[in-house]
């Protein structure tokens, strides 16, 4: 998906590091994957290069999490940002190809339903409502507001979401339609999310979703939907709190970085894998995700220590877990 603000510094950064590079030879640091992870490594690898004086190179792609995983398991990058668990498919890649890892979650995130700023009417919405939009079965028949609540106005709806390498259009799918990648195809789909945002906030009848930080930088241009998880419950409106009291369900999502373990062993990498996760909580708050508590990056710290390698979601992703309960599970 296409680079924020953030990803400008990090251009302008890296222009300043290929210029200096003629002087002397630099180690690298090949990070891909998701655009939900990316503001967070990207803060990250910026604050590090800076601490190494450009002595180390640190490259951050977005190819989306499907996308990151494909090149981290044929061996081509250090690092994979991933914002849901890797595949028993992924898993199966990167045995095959003999590429070991390690499983960080790095913070939280709430993934957010937009909709655009005058629309008055679906302010909260349940998970049924976004099922009955988003579900296969709504191809080509639902194409109104009216038709998903009898109460909404009979407007045209017009959808905007992630493409299919995209670990937020799995994780979307997975907690709304109850299957990953099951959905409808008769919406805009993109990996670059200034397309999501301007379908949104230039159509009246506009829906689509991605990553809470992404919501906060254009909330001008945007509101955000409330989602009530079932009947008799609250709507609850995205926001850092609700993913650590643990009410904004389903959408709260855990995100990851996965490190090559054979990576991991070059002095480059492990500092920079080290230096996450000391200024992770830090650098998490500041591009408005939600950090993990302290003791988790320090378990990261740990098992990289130990090159502990495997995942603890075994190949599926956990729809709705919450900090407490991803805390317990890595202390397994």
């Amino acid at each position: 998906m296409k680079m924020t603000k953030y990803a400008a510094a990090a251009a302008f950064a890296l222009t300043g590091v290929v210029a200096t590079s003629v002087s002397y030879a630099q180690a690298l640091v090949k990070i891909d994957g998701s655009s939900t992870v990316y503001p967070i490594t990207e803060a990250v690898a910026e604050d590090f290069q800076k601490a190494k004086k450009n002595a180390v190179r640190v490259t951050v792609g977005i190819s989306g999490t499907g996308g990151g995983f494909k090149k981290f398991c044929r061996g081509e990058t250090d690092v994979a940002d991933a914002s849901r668990p890797i595949t028993k498919k992924e898993m199966e890649s990167c045995k095959a190809a003999g590429v070991e890892y390690i499983e960080m979650p790095v913070a939280y995130d709430a993934l957010t339903v937009v909709i655009n700023p005058k629309n008055d009417w679906a302010k909260n919405m349940t998970v049924a409502e976004l099922k009955a939009i988003w579900e296969p079965a709504a191809q080509g028949k639902i194409t109104s507001w009216k038709q998903v609540n009898p109460a909404w106005p009979d407007r045209p709806l017009k959808l905007y979401g992630p493409g299919a390498d995209s670990g937020t259009f799995e994780y979307f799918t997975e907690a709304i339609n109850g299957k990953s990648k099951a959905t409808r195809g008769d919406f805009t789909a993109s990996e670059d999310d200034n397309v999501l945002v301007q379908g949104v906030s230039r159509d009246v009848g506009g829906l689509g979703y991605f990553g809470f930080a992404y919501y906060i930088e254009n909330k001008e241009k945007l509101g955000a939907v409330s989602v009530v998880a079932a009947p008799g419950k609250p709507a609850v409106a995205p926001s850092l709190e609700a993913v650590v009291n643990g009410t904004y369900q389903p959408l709260a999502r855990p995100i990851f970085i996965y490190v090559n373990a054979k990576a991991a062993e070059r002095p480059e990498v492990k500092e920079f894998v080290e230096f996450y996760m000391k200024n992770g909580e830090k650098l998490t708050k500041e591009v408005k995700y939600v950090p993990l508590p302290a003791k988790a990056y320090a378990y990261n710290l740990d098992q990289l220590a130990k090159r502990a390698k495997g995942t603890k979601f075994g190949g599926e992703n956990k729809v709705g877990i919450t900090i407490e309960q991803l805390m317990k599970l890595e202390a397994k």
